[in-house]
């Protein structure tokens, strides 16, 4: 038997044929576990062995992807802090907004222009720092260039004065909104196009305000937001008054997000400027950093599209073990370096785990069985890991099923919409390193 598999914990079983639920009983004082397993009709009248496999080869590594589609995110992201391994992560947000009427009564009279901006809830590092939001006015159409789609790489023109500037606090939970009052010369105009009707319609607004940039400040290091999309907890709102004989009466208009033209004319940037060196050499995404060489670890930075990378390239092996066998669970077991994360930059108690072939396109998305979930049981000794259930998976790569080339990367569920870091130990980390257990079941061997 090849290297790879000389340590091999082994449990004997005896078939009383037919289908039956049969507990698994080690031969040794070691147990494997409590739970049992359903054989099937390939089982029946058989002499099985059990053998629980944890020394398979896995290949650990990084790959980034050259971009990823921002303007189908669910939510504003603006703001900026600095990581000692990711680098400087700004994200900054770029919008359409229509007025919900273009009509306003020739009598009234502007009093000013607000920007309200509805938290989410999403947050991401030190709330208790100061962010600063810039308002700035885009004066390039925002339309993509070559597709449906803007991208975190995607960049728009903008005028360098501020329309709004806002210092704060951010209070993600315990807040509903913030508001950041826009200057008066520019919420005049827009009163004045509207009332003396030089615009009555989208395409004549548009053409005069194509949008806003949401944009922090160069010297913030604090947190990045998440801000709705929804028009009813972000929006602009136009306040004038008309006077009466009797009363002055209070209007407004709000000025939506432009949601009726598809694509929605949004997108979030989100850039990530000198990280570690390892990381510097991922410059397109057919390059995969081994764990080897970047401190046996591997990397997962969402809005980013950086994504750990699994292969399994020694799943043949198998077939080196006497007797028909079959894979009867297989669990990957990835443990999150330590003091790597904190109560600023935490962990998510799910990831995603999507397949990719040799040049790191996406083939699909594994079904909601195979989602890595965050195992806390001893984490009072540090000891936490993620773990996904690949049985069927490693199977179809050991039958040729699918292509052995195919590899699996992991990525927060909203990763274009999100950004979540994350360092896991790889291969090659001694007893922090990614493992692979393999229950291996053996009939009718010879």
């Amino acid at each position: 038997m090849k290297v790879f598999l000389n340590k091999i914990r082994v449990f004997c079983m005896i078939m009383l044929g037919g289908l039956l639920t049969i507990p698994a009983v080690s031969c040794s004082d070691d147990i494997y576990n409590d739970s049992e397993f359903v054989a099937g009709e390939s089982f029946t009248n058989s002499t099985i062995r059990l053998l629980l496999i944890d020394t398979l080869t896995v290949s650990t590594s990084t790959m980034k992807f050259d971009s990823i589609a921002t303007s189908v995110s669910t939510r504003i992201l603006t703001g900026k802090y600095t990581d000692t391994v990711f680098g400087t992560i700004t994200a900054s947000s770029y919008i359409q907004f229509l007025p919900a009427s273009y009509t306003i009564d020739s009598d009234a009279k502007f009093d000013s222009l607000i920007m309200v901006l509805g938290y989410d809830q999403y947050y991401y590092n030190d709330t208790l720092l100061k962010n600063t939001i810039h308002i700035k006015k885009i004066n390039e159409n925002l339309k993509p260039i070559s597709d449906d789609y803007f991208y975190n790489t995607s960049s728009i023109g903008y005028e360098e004065a501020d329309l709004g500037i806002l210092e704060y606090y951010p209070r993600p939970l315990a807040g509903d909104s913030i508001t950041i009052k826009l200057i008066d010369d520019f919420g005049s105009d827009v009163f004045t196009q509207l009332q003396e009707k030089n615009i009555v319609n989208s395409d004549e607004y548009r053409d005069y305000f194509k949008g806003i940039g949401i944009v922090p400040d160069e010297t913030d290091n604090g947190s990045i937001i998440g801000f709705s999309k929804s028009s009813e907890n972000t929006y602009m709102r136009l306040y004038f008054s008309t006077d009466t004989a009797d009363d002055n009466i209070q209007e407004f208009i709000d000025v939506q997000i432009n949601a009726t033209t598809t694509p929605i004319p949004f997108f979030n940037r989100i850039i990530a400027d000198d990280p570690i060196t390892p990381l510097q050499s991922l410059t397109d995404s057919k390059t995969n950093l081994a764990s080897s060489e970047a401190n046996n670890q591997s990397y997962i930075e969402s809005g980013i599209g950086i994504a750990m990378r699994i292969q399994f390239p020694h799943i043949g092996s198998l077939y080196d073990i006497p007797g028909n066998g079959t894979i009867l669970d297989g669990v990957l077991k990835i443990k999150p370096v330590a003091q790597s994360y904190d109560d600023h930059l935490k962990l998510r108690d799910t990831l995603a785990v999507y397949v990719v072939d040799q040049n790191n396109e996406l083939v699909e998305t594994l079904t909601s069985t195979y989602y890595a979930i965050l195992n806390r049981e001893n984490q009072e000794f540090n000891d936490i890991y993620y773990e996904i259930s690949l049985a069927y998976f490693l199977e179809e790569l050991q039958l040729r099923d699918r292509d052995i080339d195919d590899a699996l990367i992991l990525l927060p569920i909203d990763y274009n919409s999100s950004v979540d870091r994350f360092i896991m130990s790889g291969n090659g980390n001694g007893e922090n390193e990614t493992i692979l257990e393999l229950t291996y079941g053996i009939y009718d061997e010879d």
